[in-house]
């Protein structure tokens, strides 16, 4: 009795040691934000917002992110920013305690290396959702692998993070049903294999994105009142498309034709996706902005499939590996990019106007010191990245565990599909990779920690 009396004391102790280090590590994964003297903005932030101010959907703008964000208006967002940060401390925890790396030292080590080699910091720091990417990537292995590991309650919240992620941006929904669609190929490939290899448990990680899928429309209901899908991906596949030329040489075919309004903008087209979505003056607000031109956008989209073929497929294997090679970490630090977000907040929240213009992205834009972080930021994930594909070569080797080698394998999945659809649907950018490449380190710490325990545990065995 007494024995176990203070191996129960002893849980306690590591319990409470553990929650006052995760705390402790909220203000690190915060420390950008914090140095910036106000949440880091993004030219969508106030897109975001306006959402259930206005009670309107907007092009590729998450009403229920922007209530989230509304949310955060009595705390200037700093509450938002702390808890997209304790997210990430509470998944990493919980992923390394199912790797059997529990402990507060190992989480303090971990985030510490996660803050100053990759860019989860300024991601979990700015307000808009790209944080929750690799939050829902994360949450889909836990369900997936290491779901005998967690508890009811965590399999709930894991599944709560899968669905607010989805509900938060349409791309996020498109990384989920690829990588369910990978791990029910894994699944199928299991049945040949030793049982050393786990199984991947689908019905949870699929419960969650069907619950995503439902809560997308359902929050847009409840927020503007209208039970659909957050609008404009045609008008962002409409924009690579701009990008990469096949618009011209559709309009170089088919105009002039009375049918096909832009036909008389051909001179004017822009040469890039955001040019053609947000530069004032531009083509398409002539033509009604997204809303007014969704229609033919899509009509040239699918006509343009059918005529160019070839060109459509060559674009999208190129545009997919342009994306995979953008790592840099990205902070809007451009006054006239940032304008339409400054608009929208100075006519949402006048009272933070000052505020806002005081802290450094605004009144000192710091590209120089960005730089330097990105520096080991993109060496990091180079390293990261050949270690997890190296890891996977020699798999049949039994240097890694086969759970950390999951993770290695869905993370390198996740990024190769990530790349697919943004730069295929969007246009390639930095950001659209860098929001999940810590994702790579994080799974090759895990990878590294196991090996060194299956070392001892052979040591011991031995």
């Amino acid at each position: 009795m007494a024995h176990q009396a203070a191996l129960r004391q002893a849980t306690l102790r590591r319990f409470w040691l553990l929650l006052a280090v995760g705390i402790a590590c909220v203000p690190l994964v915060m420390l950008p934000a914090l140095w910036n003297g106000f949440p880091i903005l993004f030219p969508d932030t106030g897109g975001y917002l306006a959402r259930p101010f206005e009670g309107t959907l907007e092009l590729g703008r998450s009403a229920l992110y922007g209530a989230f964000l509304a949310a955060g208006i009595p705390f200037d967002f700093w509450l938002n920013v702390a808890l997209q940060a304790a997210l990430c401390i509470w998944l990493i925890a919980l992923t390394l305690r199912t790797h059997q790396l529990s402990g507060a030292g190992i989480l303090l080590a971990t985030v510490t290396a996660l803050c100053v080699a990759t860019g989860l910091p300024w991601y979990a720091g700015t307000l808009i959702p790209d944080i929750l990417v690799s939050a829902a990537i994360l949450s889909l292995y836990l369900l997936a692998f290491r779901g005998d590991r967690i508890r009811r309650w965590e399999t709930i919240a894991l599944g709560a993070v899968i669905a607010c992620a989805i509900a938060s941006h349409m791309g996020t929904l498109a990384l989920c049903l690829g990588l369910i669609v990978c791990l029910a190929g894994w699944a199928f490939v299991h049945r040949r294999l030793s049982d050393r290899w786990p199984k991947p448990r689908l019905l949870a990680a699929s419960l969650a994105i069907a619950a995503g899928l439902l809560l997308a429309p359902l929050s847009n209901l409840v927020i503007a009142d209208d039970f659909a899908f957050t609008p404009g991906g045609e008008s962002f596949v409409f924009g690579r498309l701009v990008q990469d030329g096949i618009v011209a040489d559709y309009l170089e075919d088919r105009c002039p034709d009375p049918d096909i309004k832009l036909c008389p903008y051909r001179s004017k087209l822009p040469t890039t996706a955001d040019d053609w979505l947000w530069a004032p003056g531009n083509p398409l607000g002539e033509l009604g902005g997204w809303r007014g031109y969704a229609d033919e956008a899509q009509f040239i989209i699918l006509d343009s499939l059918r005529r160019y073929p070839l060109e459509h497929l060559e674009t999208a294997i190129t545009t997919t590996f342009k994306q995979l090679v953008l790592m840099k970490t990205e902070v809007s630090l451009v006054k006239d990019w940032m304008a339409p977000a400054i608009g929208a907040l100075r006519e949402l929240v006048p009272g933070m106007t000052p505020r806002i213009a005081a802290a450094r992205q605004q009144a000192e834009p710091f590209p120089e010191l960005l730089a330097r972080f990105n520096t080991i930021h993109v060496a990091t994930a180079m390293a990261s990245l050949v270690l997890l594909i190296g890891m996977l070569v020699f798999a049949r080797r039994g240097w890694i565990s086969p759970e950390a080698l999951m993770l290695a394998g869905l993370v390198l999945a996740a990024l190769l599909i990530n790349a697919a659809i943004c730069g295929i649907f969007s246009n390639p950018v930095d950001r659209y990779q860098s929001r999940i490449l810590w994702l790579a380190p994080f799974a090759a710490i895990i990878a590294l920690g196991t090996r060194r325990q299956s070392g001892a545990d052979r040591n011991r065995t031995s």
